[in-house]
């Protein structure tokens, strides 16, 4: 363990798999102590009971993010057991797929809760506690849905779009009282939330094919760079949105075998 965010406290949404479960754990080993924040409480209770057996410190909340009163309690109340509020990773996302001519408003708006409206209540408690105590970090997780079209996720990729810029507005604002925002933009990533769709050889070759370094990205890639733009290794950096998607957004045409 080394202790690159020592005496830190972060808060992470989505905490109790995948890439917030990864996160948390990293962070907890570089020092922070870690409240992870779900909606199902077994799973933040394991990933807790990860971290302290490791030596770190850690908590839980459970709230959904999508419910506002709720997820600003959680965050609010962290601050005030903990004293302070240094990184908020907004993580928890939710979609639904479906064409454009076939899709619901009900299934459009379900896509906007947890990722758009959730990352804004979040960014918002987040921002007005930095303020307050003289700065901080906060990542916004998106998705490389928000970059290009991508079809049957319209509403799950205008949402993650929308983190993005909302993302560089909050980087703006945030600046002058030492108030940084970035975004982490995953690509395909081996987590609970794709196990569906790499489930087969076959899905998961033919996904693989299209990323110029050939395979799916691993939870704990990611959490290393969620931790590198929440950390102080990343002081002048805000506003920015980091892909970590093994090369796919930067290649316009891949060649199959």
């Amino acid at each position: 363990m080394t202790a690159r965010m020592h005496n830190k406290v972060a808060f992470v949404t989505g905490g109790g798999s995948g890439i917030g479960a990864a996160t948390a754990i990293k962070m907890a080993a570089e020092g922070a102590t870690v409240v992870v924040c779900g909606r199902r409480e077994e799973p933040l209770q394991e990933v807790v009971a990860q971290i302290e057996a490791a030596g770190g410190k850690a908590a839980y909340r459970v709230a959904d993010v999508s419910n506002e009163e709720s997820f600003v309690n959680a965050i609010k109340s962290t601050a005030a057991e903990f004293g302070r509020l240094d990184v908020m990773v907004n993580n928890a996302m939710a979609f639904t797929w479906g064409g454009v001519d076939t899709m619901s408003t009900a299934d459009w708006h379900a896509n906007f809760a947890t990722t758009v409206d959730g990352t804004f209540w979040g960014t918002r408690a987040a921002m007005q506690l930095m303020k307050e105590q003289g700065g901080g970090s906060i990542v916004n997780l998106a998705s490389i849905c928000g970059v290009f079209g991508t079809a049957w996720m319209s509403g799950y990729s205008a949402a993650k779009a929308a983190v993005i810029n909302f993302s560089r507005a909050v980087a703006s604002e945030g600046a002058p009282f030492k108030v940084r925002c970035n975004v982490v933009i995953p690509g395909v990533v081996s987590t609970p939330s794709t196990a569906g769709m790499l489930g087969d050889d076959k899905t998961r070759n033919n996904t693989e094919k299209l990323i110029p370094m050939g395979r799916v990205g691993e939870a704990e890639e990611l959490a290393n760079a969620v931790f590198f733009l929440a950390s102080d290794e990343a002081s002048y950096i805000t506003g920015a949105s980091l892909a970590v998607d093994g090369g796919r957004s930067s290649d316009l045409y891949t060649v199959l075998e």
